[in-house]
């Protein structure tokens, strides 16, 4: 039986988000003002099919689809909300489940970092696949599970908050943001993205 672990509707793309989808993924790139889905099931090979079925019977574009040998990852966006609630439904047909059935989001850790030292942002910087983090600048960390709801708490930070993405991880056995601002702003983003996974239902 497959398990629903993540699924989120993201009503409006940010511009930052966009940008880091495009840089990571190899599918149909979003652009800021649409609508996504994401969605993360185990067993993770099953993401194959249930992408082929969304191709075929709603009107959406994959931007991200990940497969690993537990967890498989599907963003799928369209200009039109319709259209992506549409591809939610297809893809609870499918699955023979209800949205009721995903995991709730659950904040493993989170750590907030004012005036973060020059070497420390260099290292950051490394790995990161946005934006970088300067030094002197506050830096934001979020770790939750199921991974995928790692998006969905960026994308609504920075709906709401004047920072920058630094670097995001949506699959896989946890998901992280990184955020970095100014300590106001940061502030702001963590309570945004921290309550909007609270927010979310499930299991």
């Amino acid at each position: 039986m497959v398990e629903l672990r993540a699924f989120s509707y993201m009503d409006e793309l940010q511009k930052q988000f966009v940008g880091y989808i495009s840089t990571t993924a190899r599918g149909y790139y979003p652009v800021a003002g649409q609508a996504a889905l994401f969605l993360e099931i185990a067993p993770g090979i099953e993401i194959n099919s249930l992408t082929d079925v969304l191709m075929k019977k709603a009107n959406v574009r994959p931007g991200a689809m990940v497969v690993e040998r537990i967890f498989g990852m599907l963003e799928v966006h369209a200009d039109s909300p319709a259209d992506v609630h549409m591809a939610g439904e297809v893809a609870l047909d499918y699955l023979g489940l209800k949205e009721g059935d995903r995991l709730k989001p659950k904040i493993l850790a989170t750590e907030t970092i004012e005036r973060i030292e020059p070497y420390m942002s260099q290292i950051v910087n490394r790995f990161r696949d946005a934006s970088m983090v300067l030094s002197d600048e506050t830096l934001y960390i979020l770790e939750c599970v199921p991974a995928g709801y790692a998006g969905y708490a960026a994308n609504e930070a920075e709906k709401k908050a004047d920072i920058k993405l630094i670097h995001l991880t949506v699959f896989g056995a946890t998901g992280r943001v990184y955020l970095a601002g100014t300590t106001s702003n940061i502030q702001a983003a963590k309570e945004v993205a921290e309550s909007s996974l609270l927010a979310l239902d499930g299991r």
